[in-house]
């Protein structure tokens, strides 16, 4: 594994209108071109987290996979977020993950949010996804996935020998200022539990349904201490996690070594 550049892109999300996103999030973007390798915009950036967009929602044939794919090629990066995506009978909140050479990868949300009747509108994903960057091996989540920590659980020697299932967690998220304690504590205990890089991207603003959102993107160490955060307002970060820190942390620490074994049946 060589260093690797995040970066973290905190928007307003304009309520339900696609195109208004795309312009918006690519103008943030733009600045990145050739200064890093991975790009995170929130949840739902394409409308907010409305149930209304589920009439509108894309195919994978649809204009935002597009744009998606043209962003990576422009900035030669990766760059990631989740939409509302049809596929079949279903709509998923998709996270997309587009590279610079055009591969398209997704993992669809797993643990859907009850509390909003997510769980009752859009149809739940299965299985994790790992991603593979610069030698790093990436795990991207969606939201309310963060409260889940045995689905996320970082397991050793599992996958491949003498390798950890993910280095880096990464969390989109449109996550309510009323649960803006919740949303930093979470995090911290991921990048703990699992001896890993944490990078989580909240969205800022009010949306259609006269929610507030706060932000508090991050970036977070292998100690759950944050490298950068971000405050209330849109914004653009750039963070360098250090590959020789992680490995000396793992070395020194291996709490790896004595974790329970277990399988998670879904």
């Amino acid at each position: 594994m060589v260093d690797l550049r995040v970066s973290l892109v905190q928007g307003d999300t304009v309520w339900l209108d696609p195109d208004a996103n795309h312009a918006m999030y690519a103008d943030m973007m733009a600045p990145l071109k050739g200064t890093t390798d991975l790009v995170v915009l929130p949840e739902t950036f394409t409308s907010g987290f409305s149930n209304e967009a589920l009439a509108r929602a894309e195919g994978m044939d649809g204009p935002t996979v597009a744009w998606m794919l043209g962003q990576a090629a422009s900035l030669g990066a990766v760059v990631t977020g989740s939409v509302q995506m049809r596929d079949g009978d279903g709509v998923y909140n998709r996270l997309l993950w587009a590279t610079p050479d055009g591969e398209l990868k997704h993992y669809d949300k797993r643990h859907l949010f009850r509390m909003a009747k997510e769980h009752e509108r859009y149809a739940s994903g299965r299985e994790r996804m790992t991603v593979e960057l610069k030698g790093w091996r990436v795990c991207p989540l969606v939201c309310y996935d963060l409260r889940f920590p045995v689905f996320i659980r970082n397991r050793f020697g599992v996958e491949a020998a003498d390798r950890f299932d993910y280095d880096l967690l990464v969390f989109v998220a449109n996550w309510p200022s009323a649960r803006a304690y919740a949303w930093s504590t979470l995090l911290r205990a991921r990048a703990i539990e699992n001896l890993c890089y944490v990078a989580a991207v909240n969205r800022v603003g009010v949306d259609g349904n006269q929610i507030s959102y706060s932000g508090a993107s991050v970036a977070l160490d292998e100690l759950g201490a944050p490298i950068i955060e971000c405050g209330a307002q849109a914004q653009v970060v750039t963070v360098t996690f250090s590959a020789a820190a992680l490995a000396a942390h793992r070395a020194r620490f291996p709490a790896q070594l004595d974790a329970d074994q277990f399988e998670i049946r879904i």
